[in-house]
């Protein structure tokens, strides 16, 4: 999609930043068509919309292009999708509530999470029948057909998404009980929007209609898949909102109906807008750093770490948006310092992703050579036809490139005040001369994390 995105309309922030912006509205507008199908108007409609644009975590997800912003759009339709074929069962429809599931688990595979909890959905609740037949069946055949590649990917490279996930809960993620856990829930949703979504959960439960409840006891068990572990990053549970949130918004729509009543949906809207207004600068970078700064100091907000790294006065979502373009000069700068003959046969190394992706992309314009880089896919993508004479190195320690190569010079630091403390000074080394074979160094440096 990226790929097709930058071809059409050339690479520039805005262009990128439009996709997660229609991939939003998208979002909000399938919120509305559940609503619809799950009995509400337009009251429910505007309601369980105002609830999903006025979610902390939406709006943040949908500024920066990643397969978040996809999966939180693939969640719902795929509930829509499910809502509609159990209304009006076809083959057709089953056909593309697994067009729907498959197409999630090409973006991003914890929609097996979502799809583990419609089974359990379809197999607690009286919807246990559609079973019986052959549409879901179908949808599930055609859901794993899309997946097959991925799987057979890692049988033959020995089940790296695995390894990577043991890493990640064993080094990477923050320990948290189940209370820490709603309480960045309520907060990432919008504390006022509550009421809605957990109306919204007791309606599909208690409903009359079987084809309902197998989304509460779908969202129930895709909340103790993520609960039980106590590593899980809370906003994994953001896409299964919107299916609450129109719930929700048909329930409170019937209540305003009653005497006295007619008040509370629209006390929820105004709740909702304060909270996000309060919300704001920490989902969207609206505020200069300092005045970021300023503002979470006088409010008392604290940003909260999902993974183990060292914290600056950024969360990691500000500070990481910091220190790209600067990082490509420095290293240019290095490369620029090698002689013609050195420059032929360079490299530059990285030590993570999204150094080895900064470098790709601002580095181009500077003439750098190959990024080559250890971590996750990059470790995958190997070296190519590197020998080993000389790169320039980007981040790391001395002491481990000087166990491999017969030089090591430091040619410079990147200051980067707002970046993650990790990445504020790093260091630049022009190595030359690696001991023993290329291979063996770069297994060194491949890692899942």
């Amino acid at each position: 999609m990226l790929a097709l995105v930058r071809a059409l309309f050339g690479e520039s922030l805005p262009v990128v930043r439009a996709v997660p912006m229609l991939l939003g509205a998208a979002t909000v507008y399938v919120t509305g068509l559940l609503a619809r199908e799950l009995g509400g108007g337009r009251g429910a409609v505007f309601l369980s919309c105002l609830a999903v644009i006025a979610a902390p975590i939406v709006l943040g997800t949908n500024h920066v292009y990643s397969m978040n912003s996809f999966d939180l759009l693939f969640w719902p339709l795929a509930a829509l999708a499910l809502l509609r074929c159990h209304r009006e069962p076809s083959a057709g429809r089953w056909l593309l509530v697994g067009l729907v599931l498959g197409l999630g688990l090409l973006n991003k595979s914890s929609v097996l999470w979502l799809g583990a909890g419609l089974a359990a959905g379809l197999l607690l609740t009286g919807e246990r029948r559609r079973l019986r037949t052959p549409g879901p069946w179908l949808a599930a055949a055609v859901a794993a057909l899309f997946f097959l590649p991925y799987v057979i990917w890692n049988a033959v490279h020995g089940f790296p998404t695995l390894e990577f996930m043991r890493n990640a809960m064993e080094q990477k993620m923050v320990r948290a009980t189940p209370l820490d856990f709603l309480a960045s829930q309520i907060l990432d949703t919008n504390p006022a929007a509550a009421p809605i979504w957990i109306a919204g959960l007791v309606s599909l439960l208690r409903g009359p209609e079987g084809r309902a409840r197998v989304l509460g006891v779908a969202f129930l068990v895709v909340a103790a898949i993520l609960v039980i572990p106590g590593t899980s990053k809370p906003e994994y549970l953001a896409p299964a909102y919107p299916m609450l949130l129109a719930a929700g918004g048909a329930v409170f729509e019937r209540w305003s109906r009653a005497p006295r009543l007619g008040w509370l949906p629209g006390a929820l809207a105004v709740a909702m807008l304060a909270f996000a207004a309060v919300a704001l600068p920490m989902a969207l970078p609206v505020l200069s750093p300092d005045a970021f700064v300023r503002y979470t100091r006088a409010i008392g907000f604290s940003p909260s770490a999902s993974e183990r790294h060292a914290r600056v006065e950024l969360p990691q979502h500000y500070a990481d948006m910091f220190g790209w373009e600067e990082m490509a000069e420095h290293a240019a700068a290095a490369y620029r310092s090698l002689t013609p003959a050195e420059r032929a046969r360079c490299v530059v190394i990285a030590q993570n992703y999204g150094e080895a992706g900064a470098l790709e992309l601002f580095g181009a314009r500077h003439g750098l050579p190959r990024v080559i880089c250890g971590h996750n896919a990059y470790g995958f993508w190997g070296y190519g036809d590197w020998d080993g004479s000389v790169a320039v190195v980007v981040g790391g320690g001395e002491a481990f490139y000087r166990r491999h190569f017969e030089e090591v010079v430091r040619v410079g630091t990147i200051p980067c005040e707002r970046c993650m403390e990790y990445e504020r000074s790093l260091p630049v080394f022009v190595v030359r001369g690696i001991r023993g074979p290329v291979e063996r160094y770069f297994s060194e440096e491949r890692f899942l994390l």
